[in-house]
């Protein structure tokens, strides 16, 4: 980045870090190094253009420097600015913890369509597989009189969540608990929406993704089996001990897996309905799969 006699202005250096990243042959250059460069001014993105004569000194310099290492190096650019937005909200999320997609919107999204439609406003909610917390958060915060609930094996997403919770002023019907799927509730518990977006990359395709994820998110959160279906397959065969009726599973999907989800409803015969959502590129995401209404 040249010797400290060189004046490094915002604008030289944002051209500087984008030529470099198109080397390195990474997503979105331009957008990249303005990101890295607020977070590391500590201002917003527009403040770039409007100090874009703006000279940066030694320490700031310094401090850029190794933001363009970490993510010329493939680190996910959220894991180094420590946020990712999603839904209404910027969420903290850190290695360890899955990185929210905007694909995952529409489980939001179907979710909110659904306790709309029922017109339930004060029932119960699971998710399995908390994450960042950004999927129940994001419906808890739409409709504050749902008790909410969410479960996760590992415990740094469960301090992540609980973090994003105390972001927020008015979620006291929200609770975390630490265990695989539905173990924590044996059974007893019953929900009017379950929501997921559990492991759905088959075991073999892992190294084949992108750096920022093959090397970077939590192969637990990846990782689905041989077929990608393990876990769709597990929360598929029990989450009808845990729906009232009439209740919905939802959950986020590989988009080539609509056929072994359709097969394994029909192995599931508590379920009635099965209809499937497409992502914001027109690909299916995200399963609707509805409970019988009696039992």
């Amino acid at each position: 980045m040249g010797a400290d006699r060189d004046l490094w202005t915002i604008r030289r250096i944002l051209a500087w870090t984008e030529g470099y990243f198109e080397e390195k042959e990474i997503d979105s250059p331009r957008l990249t190094a303005e990101i890295l460069l607020s977070h590391a001014l500590s201002i917003k993105r527009l403040d770039l253009y409007l100090q874009h004569d703006r000279p940066l000194n030694r320490d700031e310099l310094a401090a850029f420097r190794q933001l363009i290492e970490r993510r010329g190096d493939r680190e996910p650019v959220a894991y180094i600015t420590g946020t990712k937005g999603f839904w209404e909200s910027e969420f903290t999320v850190a290695p360890g913890v899955l990185i929210p997609r905007p694909d995952t919107e529409v489980l939001v999204e179907q979710a909110l369509e659904f306790l709309a439609r029922k017109n339930i406003s004060m029932g119960r909610v699971l998710e399995l597989g908390v994450g960042s917390g950004a999927v129940i958060i994001s419906i808890a915060k739409a409709n504050p009189g749902l008790y909410c609930f969410a479960t996760d094996i590992s415990l740094i997403p469960l301090e992540v969540a609980a973090f994003n919770v105390k972001q927020e002023l008015e979620l006291p019907n929200l609770s975390f608990v630490a265990g695989s799927w539905f173990s924590p509730f044996n059974g007893r518990a019953k929900f009017d929406l379950i929501v997921s977006n559990p492991p759905y990359i088959p075991t073999g395709d892992i190294q084949g993704l992108q750096p920022e994820v093959s090397r970077f998110e939590p192969s637990l959160a990846l990782d689905g089996g041989e077929d990608g279906l393990d876990c769709i397959r597990l929360i598929m065969a029990k989450a009808c001990d845990h729906l009232v009726p009439g209740g919905v599973l939802l959950m986020e999907t590989g988009s080539g897996q609509r056929r072994g989800v359709e097969k394994i409803f029909k192995e599931c015969p508590g379920f009635s309905t099965v209809e499937f959502f497409n992502d914001y590129a027109g690909l299916h995401r995200v399963v609707r799969l509805g409970k019988k209404d009696c039992q």
